[in-house]
């Protein structure tokens, strides 16, 4: 019996020391289990303080976004909810987060997210430009190097994709969303957010996406930032909400409301977007975060009355994730206590919250590998990424007399004041970016050209002002060189949130540079350097040929020497229109019909028509269309039929085509806009072969429309199919 005694006494302790007991194991801890029953075990474990801290949003790091400076966060709650994390490495973060796993009553993870808006430290080409490649696979392959990056940082979250829909130019913004057109968005939209979470995003290099800004700020008026929109329910439906369903019906985590008022309610406080679209009709069962400082903002807007209505009135619309404000955290019991709020809709945030860390597998890994950073950073193989995306989103509007490719040519002069500044190439919302990362133009073409030409190089001006001090020096070397390559453009800083701008136009010192260089006589390559569309007629009358390189990322100068060399062949398309000038805004493809034809209601002093269209861009190569096909003139709801057409290389390069489809509606109960692009292709076309592109047609989902509920409906009657300008009549019978 004593021995037996002994016996149990040493087993009691063996459990002691390996943590057992005889206490069943929470089910939340169980990996095995289902993730909806470790949901709500863990909820049901939680204190209202514990709940309400899973609300909230601080965070760690020095925040080096402008407009989003703030305090630095010196006592973090361990319990607290999720941290934008603003660091180079995992080590600051793996210790914030070892506190919460170990000093919090019970061990859940902190969720770290940061804008990875194109790329972390391997910087890719503004969305707005990955728009212009046409090319999804490409852009999914872009954001899966941009998870790892992150991940490998610590970050599990990142507050991309926006795919607002965006038509004026003068808002800076449009840099990071994918253009004018509400297919592109959408299909560009489940690119990110497949590249970004992959098909578990529990596993290592996965990150979360996060669509923004729902809903429609890219309607900004005027292009000013932060300002109340008009946007009728119809047009909310067939514009502006289309990208945001797509995204989420490919599985994004979470949404991020937008600062603006919608038709007179705020989208941070507006119950019908957040709650009847997002959770009832789509059925998303992730959460939704504020903006920075968007709750609070509701009382600028003139909802809310103070700090506390503000609060009640985000949460209870359907913002789960209070960012940066703390609102959530000073009011949330207290309106509980009032009966403001409902302790319901509180346990069901933190269930949508605890749900996507469950998900992304926090529980089971809470920490990241810190590794050094040439096993994290700027990898072969991501770089390759990042040249071939900058080089197939760069988009050649002109090419008189095929002066480029710049072949058998003895001198280059590189001027301009984006020549040598590589810090512009990587655009604004660079995450962890360094300009000594980038390959600018003039080593690019260096290196591009390295004993075939000689290279000659002058600033000539800066971005604006009014020293003309360098021009001397410019002239001075455009007449010592065969060809000469001006880069103009924006600053990176000159786009972005907050960045709005009454004129489109490159500055005025930049123009009269070109001027005195083209005054030498020598043929003259612009390249255009912008996170948006400009302003060009000035310069397109002065260039022999444009080359449009938005703000491109850290190998833009390798793509660029690429694509003037020869070694690319220009394949880019525009996502968004250029005007010929700022008061032509907002001019976009997909306009409804007028009332009146003619020139009647044109504009009398200028062309209605835009410089360069949607889907306009040049080639090195030649091609040819053959005739457009359907295989049914007749089709009934349910009914599939094809459309084809063949692409034919009429010349000696192999080039990438890119054939958009377009569909019109001539007559519906509901006006529409003069065509709608409902499918797109990019396709190599070897020189002198056919390569037939072929567009599947689903009635409802191609020829249908929306009604102001966002109920799709289809009309009988007449339908074209329209690809180039080319155009075939099918009915729906």
């Amino acid at each position: 019996m004593m021995k037996l005694k002994h016996l149990a006494t040493a087993t009691f302790c063996l459990m002691v020391a390996f943590g057992c007991s005889s206490e069943k194991r929470p089910i939340y801890k169980d990996a095995s289990a289902d993730i909806e029953a470790r949901v709500n075990d863990l909820v049901n474990r939680m204190t209202l303080e514990e709940k309400i801290l899973q609300l909230n949003q601080y965070v760690l790091g020095v925040n080096t976004v402008e407009n989003n400076f703030g305090e630095m966060v010196k006592d973090i709650p361990v319990e607290i909810g999720s941290l934008i994390y603003f660091n180079d490495h995992a080590e600051v973060r793996n210790a914030m987060q070892k506190k919460a796993m170990e000093e919090s009553r019970l061990g859940i993870p902190i969720l770290f997210g940061h804008d990875v808006i194109h790329g972390y430290r391997t910087t890719y080409p503004i969305p707005l430009a990955l728009a212009c490649s046409w090319n999804p696979e490409l852009v999914r392959q872009a954001s899966e190097v941009a998870a790892q990056e992150a991940y490998d940082c610590g970050v599990n979250w990142t507050f991309s994709p926006m795919v607002d829909v965006s038509r004026d130019p003068r808002w800076g913004r449009v840099m990071e969303c994918f253009g004018e057109d509400p297919y592109t968005n959408a299909v560009f939209c489940k690119a990110v957010v497949k590249g970004y979470q992959g098909d578990d995003m529990s596993e290592k290099n996965r990150i979360a996406a996060c669509l923004k800004h729902y809903v429609g700020y890219g309607a900004s008026e005027a292009g000013r930032d932060y300002v109340p929109t008009e946007i009728s329910d119809q047009t909310l439906w067939d514009t502006y909400l289309p990208p945001f369903e797509a995204g989420v019906k490919a599985g994004a985590a979470t949404l991020m409301s937008a600062f603006h008022t919608i038709s007179g309610i705020p989208a941070s406080a507006n119950h019908y977007i957040l709650t009847e679209v997002l959770k009832e009709k789509w059925q998303h069962d992730g959460f939704v975060v504020s903006d920075w400082g968007a709750v609070e903002q509701l009382r600028y807007q003139g909802m809310a009355e103070d700090e506390k209505e503000a609060t009640m009135l985000a949460f209870n619309a359907g913002i789960e994730m209070d960012m940066a404000d703390r609102m959530y955290q000073k009011y949330l019991a207290e309106l509980l206590e009032e009966g403001k709020v409902d302790m319901k809709l509180v346990d069901e945030s933190v269930r949508r919250i605890l749900r996507v860390k469950f998900r992304l597998g926090l529980f089971e890994h809470p920490y990241v590998e810190e590794k050094p950073e040439s096993e994290m950073y700027l990898l072969p193989k991501s770089l390759e990424i990042a040249e071939k995306a900058a080089a197939e989103s760069m988009v050649l509007l002109k090419n008189e007399n095929s002066v480029l490719p710049l072949e058998n040519v003895g001198t280059i002069a590189v001027i301009g004041p984006v020549a040598s500044d590589s810090t512009q190439h990587l655009g604004n919302w660079g995450a962890r970016a360094r300009a000594e990362d980038v390959i600018g133009i003039v080593q690019g073409m260096c290196e591009e050209y390295a004993g075939k030409s000689k290279i000659l190089t002058a600033k000539g001006c800066d971005f604006e002002g009014n020293d003309k001090s360098g021009f001397a020096e410019a002239v001075r070397v455009a007449k010592a060189s065969d060809v000469v390559v001006v880069c103009l453009g924006h600053k990176g800083s000159w786009s972005g949130e907050n960045q709005s701008r009454s004129t489109i136009e490159i500055p005025k010192i930049q123009e009269e540079l070109l001027s005195a260089v083209e005054a030498t006589g020598k043929p003259v390559v612009v390249l255009v350097t912008t996170g948006r569309p400009v302003e060009l007629p000035r310069i397109e009358q002065k260039a022999d040929a444009i080359l449009q390189t938005w703000h491109s990322g850290v190998r833009a100068g390798k793509a660029i020497a690429g694509l003037l060399s020869g070694r690319y062949n220009p394949s880019g398309k525009l996502a968004m229109t250029f005007p010929y000038s700022t008061g032509q805004i907002p001019v976009y493809y997909n306009r409804r019909h007028r009332a009146r034809t003619g020139d009647q209601g044109l504009y009398k002093d200028i062309t209605s028509e835009p410089m360069y269209p949607f889907a306009y861009g040049l080639s090195y190569s030649t091609f040819e269309y053959g005739k457009l096909t359907v295989s049914s003139d007749k089709l009934k709801e349910g009914e599939t039929i094809y459309a084809e057409v063949t692409v034919k290389n009429t010349s000696q390069r192999d080039g990438l085509e890119t054939v958009h489809w377009f569909v019109k509606d001539p007559y519906s109960h509901i006006t529409r806009p003069v065509k709608e692009l409902k499918y797109f292709e990019k396709k190599l076309i070897k020189a002198g072969e056919n390569v037939t592109f072929r567009f599947e047609i689903n009635p409802l989902r191609d020829l249908g429309f929306v009604n102001r509920e966002g109920k799709k409906y289809l009309d009988k009657g007449e339908y074209r199919i329209m690809v180039g300008d080319q155009s075939v009549s099918i009915y729906v019978i």
